[in-house]
């Protein structure tokens, strides 16, 4: 028999009855998740939790930080050296946009590997990659705040591909430097939109998670709940799990932040901004390698310079994405069914991890060819191997529910 609810306080029903918090809450305790999820699907609320931090670290940093050219640098020196904990702070946050980076990636990843943008679940799809351009605007902006060598010049050659931009590409760029270089102007924009896209992004996450509960969390088989027998609810039986993954996921977080702080940052960002001295090598930081990488292989292309189609395969190598549930339109979700887009899949892998190391590398000799090379599989591999597999593939036999492989493992043992 099913255990009762206990009944809520009398100031609980009070409340309940003029705002649903609580009623919500229950909502969220009781809601039916298939019950084969794995470990892979712990992510997203490695995402949620990392998120909450940069919030709250991010607003405490810029109760200290001073938006403005002269004293940026020195602001966030004397954070690091007089404010109460405030090192800790900083290289919670620094660290802690690279964490999100490395979590809502994987996350991606599984949805590419299991199907998550396959019908119902656009929706969940688009909003999860709004959620990832927004990060990136929003960690690119934050990465000029500490107004070093790679901070200015990272914000000096980024913004200025805007310009490439046919008609209105010179505007966009002055109104990025609200003015004629990257200056003062610039450095406050950035400190106002950095504060504010991470609301922004609050609010998108909000709609993520409202939209799969609409249509229900997808699964490692790929097939959807049949019966209630295919379910368990979300609290206790996944609360637990997340918990426990969280706490280690904290661990290696804390490992990177009091062990090696610096790690995933450069060097020349401790050296002052100069406008006068160009560092040797100007990179982002490691979760736009990639991308950087693909900027910089793009090579004229007909009547368009190789500036502007660098800017285009760049974006587009994003844009991309929200056209994938109607590039793939395989019946079949889950690539554990799907023997050869596995194989697409995991060289899709390799091939972005070889771009990051491309990324990193100066932009010359083999790195640059591998980079070309790279960046033709990324776009072939969306535009033609995926439509392609998606109408030749004879997909292995779908099990008939979520329940019985489950009853076939335990049958067999």
């Amino acid at each position: 028999m099913a255990m009762q609810p206990a009944p809520q306080p009398r100031w609980m029903r009070w409340v309940d009855s003029r705002l649903p918090i609580f009623g919500s809450m229950a909502h969220f305790n009781a809601y039916p998740t298939p019950k084969n999820l794995n470990y892979w699907w712990t992510f997203g609320s490695f995402a949620a939790i990392t998120l909450v931090v940069m919030l709250v670290t991010g607003i405490v940093l810029a109760m200290h930080y001073t938006p403005h050219v002269d004293h940026a640098f020195d602001s966030i020196e004397r954070i690091m050296r007089d404010v109460n904990h405030g090192w800790l702070l900083r290289y919670v946050h620094a660290n802690g946009a690279a964490m999100f980076f490395l979590v809502v990636y994987i996350h991606i990843f599984r949805g590419l590997y299991y199907g998550s943008y396959k019908a119902p679940r656009e929706l969940v799809w688009w909003f999860g990659i709004i959620i990832l351009l927004c990060m990136m605007a929003t960690a690119f902006m934050g990465y000029v705040l500490p107004w070093g060598q790679m901070s200015y010049w990272a914000a000096k050659v980024i913004t200025n591909l805007f310009s490439a931009i046919p008609l209105v590409g010179e505007g966009i760029t002055t109104w990025l430097w609200g003015g004629f270089a990257v200056d003062n102007p610039t450095l406050n924009r950035f400190f106002s939109l950095h504060y504010l896209l991470p609301f922004v992004i609050v609010g998108l996450v909000v709609m993520h998670i409202w939209s799969f509960h609409a249509v229900g969390n997808g699964n490692p088989l790929g097939i959807d709940v049949k019966s209630p027998k295919d379910t368990l609810p979300f609290h206790p039986y996944y609360t637990v799990k997340d918990v426990f993954c969280i706490g280690i996921f904290l661990l290696v977080f804390a490992a990177f932040v009091f062990f090696a702080p610096n790690f995933m940052g450069h060097p020349d960002n401790y050296i002052p901004a100069d406008s006068l001295v160009t560092p040797a090598h100007i990179v982002p930081e490691w979760y736009f390698l990639p991308f950087y990488a693909i900027l910089r292989a793009t090579p004229d292309i007909l009547f368009i310079n190789a500036k502007l189609a660098g800017v285009i395969a760049m974006f587009g190598s994003i844009l991309l994405l929200f056209l994938l549930p109607w590039l793939d339109n395989s019946k079949v979700r889950s690539a554990n069914y799907r023997p050869a887009y596995r194989v697409a899949f995991w060289l899709f892998v390799i091939d972005c991890i070889v771009l990051g190391f491309c990324g990193a590398a100066a932009p010359e000799g083999i790195w640059l060819d591998i980079s070309r090379i790279a960046t033709a599989w990324y776009f072939f591999h969306f535009l033609i191997l995926v439509p392609i597999i998606a109408r030749t593939e004879r997909p292995k036999p779908l099990p008939f529910s979520i329940s019985e492989p489950v009853v076939k493992t335990a049958a067999r043992a």
